[in-house]
């Protein structure tokens, strides 16, 4: 935060692009903060009835919201197709870890039950805030948004309505919900701003379904904005002005015009093919949560679902997905990509990510312990559900298998294995699939990549997670503060991995995809494709953006920059001089924020 006078500048996380100038609107939820309580022996019952009324309630209050936003959905520019997230948190709700664990707690140490579920909610928080995936440790935010919910019921704690809202506002809030963010009179709400959040949380990822400007991850917006601020929110550099300058004002109205001038431009060409100026092609794909975001991707100009990462349907529940929902989850996937091709990855969590069915594993170290494939192969029944559901899909469009932590030529030799007795098994039962579905592999662990030459002859394709290799080979956890600066995309050792496994990849005549941060971040676009990806798969949005500099470069001077940066022996040196080319070639472009 720098401060100016009267004037504060706060920096936050731009989760959504665009510049919105207005008033504030301090959504005003008090932190509830439950006290702890003793009970005597006689009163258990009753508190642990108490708490189980008050979960029926939020229940209840969650079901209402998600009925009046069907109901609403067509004024809110159609985010019916988000109505998915309500159901997390019913499923939630309904997690035996929250409310099991949390009448054990009243039960056995005799507590209130606010006091119990904070005690629970927070150890629920720890187990995510383990995780290596950003996605899935954002869901903590999910854990509190219920808990939340349910201590209101508890405290009979009211709070500010987000439908109070009567004129044009910048919302700024300590957190909102998914309800909250879906909820929003978008002919009202032109900007959000929270405390909390990150690029992956469910509020972002909504935010930009919406195309809402947003800011997160701010911390003290609560503390230094007031309601009836003036604001500038820039969510392309993730700053907020309070109580700007007239000079700023203007210049901002003039940075909106040209960022809504270039999103309009953008879009019209969202549908033209991203082919180079010398006439080279690199497929646009989009990564996508679950079937709805497929409508997105191909509203957005993608040509295939290149990452469907299936984790979602495990979350969450206190049993493990049939294959018959398997299979219908995936069906719809496909019908919603139009006649795309879509990539499925299998199961890629870890024991300490399926807390719902307690399978915790002791370790320090989650990310390399029990996860991906080698959970599948410990886990045989839970991965043959999941490849009949893919199988039996892909009776209905094009689909392609996608195998992740994969360490080695065994690995991938084992899961063909079960995935050829699945296919047996099916055909047995006369059940139609694709008999010649492609096979493909994570290249994200370090061995992978430095066998990717005896790899490729057993698969159909690659797909390179980019960021676990570059945290894997890097040894840097991306989410440690302390170590954070040393992630670097562009170091000489990601390069030379991704130019092998590339070679290794053509040498064998399969094609190579990248579906990591890194594909959907403008900045990489020519050094990725100088290296000769054969596609990028990203977040919808960032599709259309990365098409444009595809389709205003030629492939000769995407090679001459990878050339130029496997000189340098420093990631910085890369970085910079990527950085200066990026900025040269695109001046008026946005390429630094998207």
């Amino acid at each position: 935060m720098t401060q100016t006078d009267n004037q504060y500048i706060l920096q936050g996380i731009g989760v959504s692009p665009g510049i919105v100038i207005g008033t504030a609107f301090l959504l005003d939820r008090a932190k509830l903060k439950p006290s702890m309580e003793k009970i005597p022996s006689e009163q258990v019952q009753a508190e642990i009835d108490r708490f189980l009324t008050a979960v029926a309630a939020a229940r209840r209050e969650l079901l209402e919201g998600h009925e009046k936003l069907v109901e609403t959905s067509a004024e809110n520019h159609g985010n019916q197709k988000h109505l998915y997230l309500f159901d997390v948190h019913l499923m939630m709700m309904d997690d035996k870890m929250l409310t099991d664990d949390t009448v054990k707690l009243i039960r056995e140490k005799k507590i209130n039950a606010e006091w119990a579920l904070s005690l629970n909610v927070e150890k629920i928080k720890k187990i995510f805030n383990r995780m290596d995936d950003p996605y899935m440790r954002e869901r903590q935010d999910d854990i509190s948004h219920v808990a939340e919910r349910i201590l209101r019921q508890l405290m009979k704690s009211d709070y500010d309505s987000i439908e109070k809202i009567r004129k044009d506002v910048i919302l700024i809030a300590h957190d909102l919900s998914p309800a909250d963010t879906m909820q929003l009179n978008l002919k009202k709400v032109k900007a959000f701003v929270t405390d909390l959040g990150g690029r992956t949380s469910h509020t972002a990822i909504i935010a930009r379904s919406m195309e809402i400007p947003a800011v997160v991850g701010l911390e003290r917006a609560t503390e230094m904005i007031n309601g009836g601020n003036r604001l500038i929110v820039d969510a392309i550099d993730g700053r907020i002005i309070v109580s700007p300058t007239e000079e700023q004002i203007k210049s901002y109205r003039e940075k909106a015009q040209k960022h809504l001038f270039f999103q309009q431009q953008l879009i019209q060409n969202r549908h033209l093919p991203p082919l180079t100026e010398d006439g080279y092609t690199i497929e646009l794909a989009a990564n996508i949560e679950n079937p709805d975001e497929a409508e997105s991707a191909v509203s957005h100009g993608a040509g295939a679902i290149g990452l469907y990462r299936t984790e979602f349907i495990y979350l969450n529940r206190s049993d493990f997905p049939s294959e018959e929902e398997h299979y219908l989850t995936y069906k719809r996937a496909i019908q919603n990509a139009d006649g795309r091709e879509i990539t499925i990855r299998t199961l890629d969590l870890g024991y300490d990510k399926l807390s719902s069915h307690h399978f915790h594993e002791d370790t320090i170290n989650p990310a390399m312990g029990l996860r991906g494939i080698r959970l599948c192969f410990k886990q045989k029944e839970i991965f043959r559900q999941q490849l009949r559901g893919i199988l039996r899909a892909s009776h209905h469009g094009k689909v392609k298998i996608l195998f992740p932590m994969i360490s080695g030529v065994r690995d991938i030799r084992q899961a063909i294995g079960i995935l050829n007795e699945a296919k047996d098994n099916l055909r047995r039962q006369n059940i139609p699939f694709d008999e010649n579905i492609p096979v493909g592999v994570m290249i994200e662990v370090p061995s992978a990549a430095v066998i990717a030459d005896l790899l490729a002859p057993e698969v159909d394709y690659f797909s390179v997670g980019t960021n676990d290799l570059i945290q894997y080979t890097l040894a840097v956890d991306r989410v440690n503060e302390h170590v954070s600066c040393f992630y670097e995309p562009l170091h000489p050792s990601i390069l030379r991995l991704l130019q092998s496994t590339i070679e290794a990849a053509h040498g064998n005549g399969i094609p190579v995809s990248i579906c990591g941060e890194m594909a959907g971040e403008p900045l990489y676009t020519l050094v990725l494709m100088g290296l000769g990806i054969d596609q990028l798969s990203m977040n919808p949005l960032s599709i259309p953006y990365i098409k444009k500099i595809i389709r205003s470069s030629t492939y000769k001077e995407a090679q001459d920059i990878v050339s130029q940066c496997l000189t340098f022996k420093v990631a910085t040196e890369v970085e910079k001089y990527v950085a200066e080319e990026m900025r040269r070639r695109f001046p008026d472009d946005f390429l630094m924020n998207l």
